[in-house]
């Protein structure tokens, strides 16, 4: 018996999209399932756990965002959302939902393919909340302690640029909005302040990058937040 194929399940009420996914995906080896709703994407989550949930925003009856709502309930399952140009709200509202990613379209199937390989290598499990201790690529950090190395070397952080470096670091790869962010490491109460947010970003990225100019591992959504590479 070979391998087991890896499992994507597509969502899209275009019968064109969902054609085209399913030949090129299945053309590189993954077995494709689709659903034209978010109803039916459940439906099908149920029988057949996929790997990765790539998923449309607009749909008849149950939409995407609603969709990634109702499967972070069951299921840390990656999910790689599709908009059109100019859906940035709607966009926010789903990475906010539980998305982990996001594409526009038109896509091309090689960024589409790349999007996910680096899902699928995340893990599954992200660092536990109460985790003490912390290491991903260039960084440790020991929770605890309140200490942090980069690339081997001790690094001083201010309490909140700790306590923004140890959130990304539990987030791995995942986009995170500046709402999402600001309720984390601050509290609800500042949602809208992302001014206030990229500024500490800049002094984070100050202390923890080698080149603060052209940053390698917090790196900008533009009007969406910030994806967090630890490198390697």
């Amino acid at each position: 018996m070979g391998e087991s194929k890896q499992r994507i399940l597509v969502v899209d009420d275009e019968p064109q999209i969902t054609r085209v996914l399913k030949t090129g995906l299945g053309s590189r080896g993954y077995e494709v399932k689709t659903a034209s709703h978010g109803a039916g994407a459940l439906s099908v989550f149920a029988e057949w756990p996929p790997d990765v949930v790539v998923t449309d925003l607009s749909m008849p009856g149950m939409g995407g965002i609603e969709l990634c709502r109702r499967l972070r309930e069951v299921s840390p399952v990656p999910i790689l959302v599709l908009s059109v140009q100019g859906e940035e709200r709607t966009k926010v509202e789903a990475l906010d939902a539980g998305a982990d990613d996001y594409m526009t379209k038109p896509f091309g199937m090689d960024e589409l393919l790349a999007r996910i390989r680096a899902l699928l290598r995340r893990p599954v499990r992200l660092a536990a909340p109460d985790a003490t201790t912390l290491a991903a690529g260039e960084f440790s950090v020991d929770v605890e302690a309140r200490s942090v190395l980069v690339r081997g070397e001790p690094v001083r952080l201010t309490p909140k640029e700790f306590d923004l470096l140890v959130y990304l670091l539990r987030n791995p790869g995942k986009v995170l909005t500046h709402a999402a962010i600001l309720k984390a490491v601050w509290s609800a109460g500042h949602v809208e302040q992302v001014e206030y947010l990229r500024v500490f970003v800049g002094h984070l990225r100050k202390k923890v990058e080698a080149d603060p100019s052209k940053p390698r591992h917090i790196l900008t959504e533009p009007w969406v937040g910030y994806r967090f590479d630890p490198g390697g």
